[in-house]
């Protein structure tokens, strides 16, 4: 089984919501399993042994500083390169369609890439009209059936290529 960790950080619920669509699409894909974590219980050790990653943060004019520390503590599989050529992907979430939703889900973008991971996400659908980003799944004040299946297809992308690179 492709083991993919949803890892998030969520202050008022909303990325939480996502992260589960996220570890929906994840359960769609045979030989998948996503393995979904608040980063107040996750262990850094966990990155090591799953076969692809999809970080989530709500918008603060960009991740959270928690989120960002976490991330920091990791530094050493930077270096490691432990995580390089597996799959990553973002979401995020936040109370302004325009507050900088994008520019939360670069900056997880930017973390993905300096680890080597392969970025995986969102082509254009119809639905990106109402919901989602080429970056990723997002969700503006609350979580619409748009925004759900947004970030389903992006675990069920994810789970695909992490179950293809396993092989």
């Amino acid at each position: 089984m492709a083991t993919v960790l949803v890892l998030f950080d969520s202050r008022t619920g909303l990325v939480r919501e996502l992260a589960r669509a996220v570890g929906e699409g994840v359960a769609q894909v045979p030989g998948a399993v996503a393995r979904e974590r608040d980063i107040d219980e996750a262990q850094p050790a966990e990155l090591l042994r799953c076969d692809a990653l999809v970080l989530g943060s709500p918008n603060w004019s960009g991740v959270t500083g928690k989120l960002k520390t976490w991330l920091d503590e990791s530094g050493d599989l930077w270096e490691s390169g432990e995580l390089a050529g597996k799959p990553g992907a973002a979401f995020g979430a936040g109370w302004s369609p325009h507050g900088g939703i994008e520019a939360t889900l670069l900056q997880l973008f930017h973390l993905i890439v300096a680890h080597g991971m392969l970025f995986v996400g969102l082509p254009w659908s119809e639905r990106m009209r109402r919901s989602g980003s080429y970056y990723g799944a997002t969700a503006v004040a609350a979580l619409t059936d748009d925004d759900r299946e947004q970030a389903r297809a992006l675990g069920a992308r994810v789970a695909a290529l992490a179950v293809r690179l396993a092989r």
